[in-house]
């Protein structure tokens, strides 16, 4: 059985990039069928494919997975290389992606994912303190288990997915990162996945109502 990963628009979709990026740096192979979130039929075809009515939805036979999260240990279960091997660090993986995928609730409004834009923005205090805790947590990581990789727990996985989205926004908005959080976003911005996601986002027609418009949030998860 193959897998068919549903995904939205690639300038916007944070939530689709993570499921997307993962498999494609652990070489899952998969079908992608791009929706758009902002077109007049949007969330009628998005409601066909995706229980929620939210993208990344992931089909495999009977399975349907439809939400970023759960795609992740849906994977995990099929495929090594998901979370990390060491027990200490795939627990404080689970903890930082799931702190990620809850989180950060300023962070994602005054920030929102534009991959074609170039912006300089000076964040609120609110925002600020959210990419405090971020750089907090990929320094403590990398100190505990990065060892000698460019990622989180050495090796790419599940953890440094759920925090690609994120790098994209830091170059958007040209945010001041201190020497090692720079250095790990500029490894996941440096991935060949990454580089092919910001290509595909280039070359899209379709654009949001406004700039990061209420409602992103309602058709991704």
């Amino acid at each position: 059985m193959s897998y068919t990963l549903y995904i939205g628009d690639k300038n916007y979709s944070t939530w689709s990039l993570r499921a997307w990026v993962l498999m494609q740096v652990l070489g899952i192979p998969f079908q992608e069928q791009r929706l758009s979130l902002y077109l007049p039929e949007s969330a009628a075809r998005i409601r066909q494919v995706s229980p929620s009515s939210r993208l990344p939805c992931l089909h495999h036979g009977r399975s349907v997975v439809w939400d970023s999260l759960a795609i992740a240990e849906y994977l995990a279960e099929r495929h090594p290389g998901v979370w990390p091997a060491d027990a200490h660090a795939r627990a404080w993986a689970r903890c930082a992606a799931a702190e990620m995928h809850s989180g950060f609730a300023r962070l994602r409004d005054e920030l929102g994912m534009d991959v074609r834009l170039r912006r300089a923005r000076l964040p609120s205090a609110a925002a600020a303190a959210d990419i405090g805790r971020l750089v907090e947590l990929w320094s403590e990581g990398r100190q505990r288990f990065g060892g000698d990789g460019d990622f989180l727990c050495g090796a790419f996985s599940a953890v440094d997915a759920f925090f690609c989205p994120v790098a994209f926004r830091f170059q958007t908005y040209r945010v001041a990162l201190d020497a090692a959080a720079a250095a790990y976003a500029r490894a996941l911005l440096a991935l060949p996945a990454m580089q092919d996601w910001a290509a595909a986002a280039e070359r899209e027609s379709e654009t949001a109502l406004g700039f990061d418009p209420p409602g992103l949030g309602a058709q991704q998860q």
